[in-house]
């Protein structure tokens, strides 16, 4: 397959709000596509490449620029087997030889593809948001259940693996996934609630109430005496966390799965500040950078799990089985590191939960329901997250120059929300406040590093960076593409640990409108 096919749906996709029509231009090219091939492509329209950070930033991809070619003839397999060389060469000479690959492939490429391959390799083509998208157009090219493409991406951990799986082997190549212990689970997702009594009324009377901590979200895999630990977006930290490792070997099962929060504690148990927990997962976190330096001594400070799920143990696959069971489960393995929590509590009892967490410098509650079971991967309304003032993490778009005493520095930010359908994020706001002299220095840093474009007064950013912003509530706005507008956002810090395609999409934004999503101003109307 040329490549000149694949940028050729890529472009249809992009130049549609219809899901339904993204969906049938990406079914159309995996059924053109063998089994090594469709791998690649879902990998690649995904936003993702098969073999994960190639190592190649801004600076080496303008050194390989050079005339476009007249006539395509790039390949699909011709250009992964390029990048797999190319991320495999380092040492010395290695600067050379890397720039020398990718001049190969510019140079054989037409200017549509120059085009395309600068997003991809630069990060631009989504950062997976169209990872859903991508998944529904797998099911309708291999003629499968959705349900099944999801489950085996969450079991495999990769949708290009499901891909081949569904389109060489229908379902029954599907269900041969399994729950493997030692390789990271897609993890479960919560929505917000706007408040306590909202959640409670929606999943009624049987539900767990946890404190909802202000810490990183953590899988912890053991098997026999072999333990890994994984973040929320499946890197494997366990070689940051030898206190964690230490304690799950001292759990008594043969094997377990748990899947909960970490962080660290003042000496009064308090929760520290959020970045002093991420700077244990790694110098960088999930990205280039987790923010402002930190103190070092603070940074070594001692990690404490808290554990709210168990989806596997002892040989048995918990992720069918509903929360109370697998509540149960966790209590008899590791019932002293339970996250605080009450079940079927009266509202009475609910609310003064919420009122100890927030007391003790916690972020709120969560709330989930009892009978559901585990929903790797996906944010659906089996799990509640109740805080005390709204909060969403969005994409930076952009930033701003300053003035004044903030001169020279970069700081009004451009915030954007997920589009659900794979699109470009949608700007719903901007702000400058919350950002201290720290977070101010950082931005001016780092994020030019992540420059897409610029003008006099911005610099424009590829959707990399994730922040999470608090804020009074929105409303209906004629200045956004979205129709609604942040208000009061202030800046809360940056999440290293989360991918763009895990910030809160439009339709999370819309639902803060106070009279719902189909709110209207006189006459701006909200684009769905």
């Amino acid at each position: 397959m040329l490549i000149n096919r694949v940028v050729e749906v890529s472009a249809e996709v992009g130049g549609t709000r219809s899901r339904k029509a993204k969906i049938a231009a990406l079914a159309s090219l995996l059924g053109e596509a063998d089994a090594v091939e469709a791998a690649v492509v879902v990998a690649w329209l995904a936003g993702d490449l098969p073999q994960g950070r190639i190592g190649t930033g801004w600076r080496t991809l303008m050194r390989a620029d050079t005339e476009p070619a007249a006539v395509s003839s790039l390949t699909v397999h011709g250009v992964d087997a390029t990048l797999t060389e190319l991320a495999d060469t380092v040492g010395v000479g290695s600067q050379h030889r890397r720039t020398a690959l990718l001049s190969g492939i510019f140079g054989a490429a037409t200017e549509r593809e120059q085009q395309f391959l600068v997003r991809l390799f630069g990060g631009e083509l989504r950062q997976g948001a169209l990872a859903g998208v991508m998944t529904e157009a797998v099911a309708a090219a291999a003629g499968v259940p959705l349900h099944a493409v999801r489950r085996a991406a969450m079991l495999s951990g990769s949708l290009p693996d499901a891909a081949v799986a569904a389109l060489d082997g229908g379902v029954d190549a599907l269900a041969r996934f399994r729950l493997e212990v030692g390789r990271g689970v897609s993890p479960m997702l919560a929505s917000p609630a706007e408040d306590l009594g909202a959640a409670l009324a929606d999943l009624g009377p049987e539900v767990s109430v946890e404190y909802k901590l202000d810490g990183a979200r953590i899988q912890v895999h053991r098997n026999g005496s072999e333990v890994r630990v994984f973040t929320r977006t499946l890197r494997d930290i366990t070689a940051t966390v030898p206190e964690i490792i230490e304690l799950a070997r001292g759990l008594s099962c043969t094997s377990v799965v748990l899947d909960g929060e970490t962080l660290a504690l003042t000496d009064s148990g308090r929760p520290r500040p959020f970045q002093e927990t991420m700077s244990r997962f790694g110098a960088a976190g999930d990205r280039a950078d987790s923010g402002p330096a930190l103190d070092v001594e603070k940074a070594r400070d001692i990690l404490r799990p808290f554990f709210f799920d168990c989806l596997e143990l002892d040989g048995r696959d918990l992720l069918d089985e509903p929360l109370a069971a697998r509540r149960a489960a966790l209590a008899a393995v590791a019932g002293e590191h339970l996250i605080p929590s009450l079940v079927s509590p009266t509202p009475e009892a609910a609310a003064d939960h919420l009122a100890a967490a927030l007391a003790a410098g916690h972020e709120g509650v969560m709330v989930k329901a009892l009978d559901a079971p585990y929903a790797a991967g996906r944010r659906g309304r089996s799990w509640l997250k109740v805080k005390q003032a709204y909060t969403l993490d969005l994409v930076v778009l952009g930033a701003e120059w300053g003035y004044g005493r903030r001169m020279g520095l970069l700081s009004n930010l451009h915030l954007g929300a997920r589009d659900p359908d794979g699109g470009d994020p949608i700007m719903v706001g901007k702000t400058f406040k919350g950002l201290t002299d720290a977070l101010l220095a950082w931005q001016t840093e780092e994020f030019p590093r992540h420059e897409r474009a610029r003008d006099q007064h911005t610099v424009y950013l590829r959707p990399e960076i994730v922040v999470e912003i608090e804020l009074d509530g929105v409303q209906v706005s004629r200045r956004y593409p979205g129709g609604v507008a942040l208000r009061f956002a202030r800046v809360l810090r940056y999440r290293p640990d989360k991918d763009t395609a895990e910030a809160d999409t439009i339709d999370a934004v819309r639902a803060l409108l106070p009279n719902g999503p189909g709110a209207t101003d006189g006459g701006a109307t909200i684009r769905r």
